[in-house]
């Protein structure tokens, strides 16, 4: 078996079996395309069958100096789970990472945005801000409140449709990591921003590959991740806010607010759409103060 065909079919295994989306396929594969590059690089003429555990022991010392232990340990997890794969097709007996560790890592939590901060960005925003006729600054504030209030991720928020709107319900039908869907709770400040923004998109004149997009740019297409994120840095920018903002820092912040003001781990798992709640966990940057009040306010012991 040759790398590109092992490569290919992993690549098919994690679409139709594992059901990831594209930007989590194309992740696992950067780590098996480096690996291949080194050893091309290196003319060491090994297959993914015969490759062995210092062979991968030197390729990870190889690129180490270039990687945080962050990335090192994401590198050799990836890896691991390809090499798992091929043992689960039969096509080797064992994993040459199984005695390799993992760097040991701190959590990285983001930035959390106070809700001050929050509410200035917004009010940062140009309102009349138009291009070509199309009034993109009512845009950009239904953006930013829906990602902040109901807590999407990024892909999730380019992906949402019209056809996803339940306002009477008071909900929005949100297509997470897998295709898995779930409902999230919309406030009427959120929906009253998308609202105006609908009737502005309506005026536009919509690719046929994008009749159901919520959000889209003037030339009427579907909007791209890499223009959320170009919109968030211009806005921090123009606020003069000091914290590395993202579009995750939305998400992030509204997980953060929720549990602070006391709402169940559960049920912010659910709306963020956490298979585990140990992924919930992480996302909560909470002082020890506020554990303590919650202690105090619930506890019977107090």
């Amino acid at each position: 078996m040759k790398w590109q065909q092992a490569l290919t079919d992993y690549k098919h295994y994690l679409q139709i079996e594992r059901g990831l989306s594209e930007n989590s396929i194309s992740n696992y594969s950067y780590d098996i395309k480096k690996l291949i590059n080194y050893l091309e690089e290196h003319s060491i003429t090994v297959t993914p069958i015969s490759i062995n555990n210092e062979q991968i022991k030197q390729f990870i010392y190889s690129i180490s100096k270039s990687l945080n232990p962050r990335s090192q340990s994401r590198l050799i997890s990836g890896l691991r789970n390809f090499f798992d794969y091929l043992i689960f097709e039969n096509y080797r007996e064992s994993n040459p990472l199984d005695l390799i560790e993992s760097p040991r890592i701190g959590r990285k939590l983001p930035d959390t945005l106070s809700v001050s901060d929050i509410d200035n960005l917004i009010k940062t925003i140009d309102l009349s801000y138009q291009y070509n006729n199309v009034n993109l600054g009512e845009r950009n504030r239904a953006i930013i409140e829906t990602l902040y209030s109901c807590g999407l991720r990024v892909s999730e928020l380019i992906d949402l449709n019209l056809s996803d709107l339940f306002f009477e319900e008071g909900f929005i039908k949100v297509t997470g990591k897998g295709d898995k869907q779930r409902f999230v709770p919309i406030g009427p400040t959120t929906q009253r921003y998308i609202s105006i923004w609908k009737d502005i998109r309506n005026h536009i004149d919509v690719q046929p590959d994008s009749k159901d997009i919520l959000f889209l740019n003037y030339k009427g297409k579907k909007l791209t991740r890499a223009m959320i994120f170009t919109i968030i840095k211009k806005l921090v920018e123009k606020s003069g806010l000091k914290k590395n903002v993202s579009p995750h820092t939305f998400r992030h912040s509204f997980a953060t607010h929720l549990l602070e003001n006391g709402a169940d781990l559960r049920a912010i798992q659910m709306m963020l759409g956490h298979e585990s709640i140990t992924t919930t966990e992480i996302y909560m940057h909470v002082d020890r103060s506020h554990l303590s009040d919650v202690l105090n306010k619930f506890h019977p012991r107090k």
